[in-house]
């Protein structure tokens, strides 16, 4: 049945033609990572459209037509096509010979985007994205979180969110609300049990589409829930999306934090700046008798960050709750909202906060400067 469903695709794209080739999209071979996945209105297919850097803007017409020949296919219910390229556009160097950073996407309504990242996977990244969102949001701010962990996303799962976005008729996907959060999330168009096989520029296509084509409406902050690593997709997000800041999450033991290490390094080569770093998995409290044991050791990212010369935002237990609570799609700041693991996750996303103002006023204290000199 999905080999029927993808010749059909393929069949329909054949009548999208490039303007300049004067050949149909398929026969140039330009058509990469075709996935198809049942949804419960039918199936969600997704696909990237091989292009030339160059003519990135005059392309968008053709993804829209790619879209909209699948789109009326009987049986499908969802498209998301992508633009990719797989050489990088050259730009001219500045002065010195440093290289020219490139242009940062800015997401209209969003005030500010926050990045939690890890090094490595398997350290509590999504799990602490989710409740450090929900913690902000509980001061009162507008919040949302996007799930760009494409290879193993799973927010909809710790949210509890079963259902598919809606689209617009003019093809803009509204979020999903959740406990007061905003929610993007690859997971929504993907089936749960079916591999995201992708390549690298289609990773990052579907990434530039959720924030581009999403109805964020108007956020104080949007939380990013990176991939884990130091990746292509990783270093291509933090280049083309304006980021106020990163957050690192890892366990205290050496090889997580020697990750971690790289993970911070990253971003700051790309001037992101570090926000601090959370350690997680710090310790296990026995519920019963109170016992306190270091099971990945302890104070790892402490010092850490005390090496690195940023800040450390706190330490998050192993504990039997969040877990449970996070499996139940109810997160522990939603579900135990009193609980001394809540009221943590409180305290790290007041001190992200607090760090966000700080780096904001020294911002337009600079602003100010340069005006200054500029008159």
């Amino acid at each position: 049945m999905a080999r029927q469903m993808q010749d059909k695709i393929i069949q329909a794209l054949r009548q999208v033609i490039d303007p300049i080739h004067r050949k149909d999209i398929v026969s140039l071979n330009m058509i990469a990572g075709l996935n198809t996945s049942a949804g419960e209105k039918g199936e969600h297919v997704s696909f990237s459209i091989e292009i030339d850097p160059a003519r990135g803007a005059e392309m968008e017409t053709l993804r829209q037509e790619a879209e909209r020949v699948v789109a009326v296919l009987p049986g499908v219910a969802a498209v998301t096509a992508v633009l990719t390229a797989h050489r990088a556009t050259q730009l001219k160097p500045l002065p010195g010979g440093r290289p020219r950073p490139p242009a940062r996407m800015e997401i209209k309504g969003i005030k500010q985007i926050v990045a939690v990242a890890s090094g490595k996977g398997g350290v509590g990244k999504s799990t602490t994205a989710v409740n450090l969102a929900l913690a902000m949001a509980g001061t009162g701010k507008k919040v949302g979180l996007l799930d760009a962990d494409i290879y193993g996303p799973s927010v909809p799962r710790m949210l509890g969110i079963e259902e598919r976005p809606k689209l617009t008729p003019e093809k803009k996907i509204v979020p999903i609300e959740r406990h007061g959060l905003t929610v993007m999330s690859i997971g929504f168009v993907t089936n749960e049990s079916t591999p995201t096989i992708w390549r690298g520029p289609m990773v990052m296509g579907a990434i530039q589409q959720m924030l581009r084509d999403v109805m964020w409406g108007e956020l104080d902050i949007l939380v990013v829930d990176m991939p884990p690593g130091t990746g292509d997709a990783q270093l291509t997000l933090t280049q083309q999306v304006q980021l106020a800041g990163a957050v690192i999450v890892s366990t205290p033991q050496d090889i997580a934090l020697i990750d971690a290490r790289k993970g911070l390094n990253m971003f700051r080569r790309v001037d992101v700046p570090v926000l601090g770093i959370i350690e997680n998995m710090s310790f296990f409290q026995c519920p019963h008798c109170g016992e306190r044991s270091e099971i990945f050791a302890h104070g790892g990212a402490r010092e850490e960050a005390a090496k690195m010369g940023c800040a450390f935002l706190g330490e998050i237990p192993i504990d039997l709750d969040i877990r449970k609570t996070s499996d139940d799609g109810l997160p522990l700041v939603v579900a135990q909202p009193e609980s001394p693991q809540a009221r943590t996750y409180g305290a790290i996303a007041r001190a992200i906060l607090a760090g966000l103002a700080e780096k904001g006023a020294t911002d337009q204290r600079e602003a100010a400067l340069l005006s200054e000199a500029r008159s």
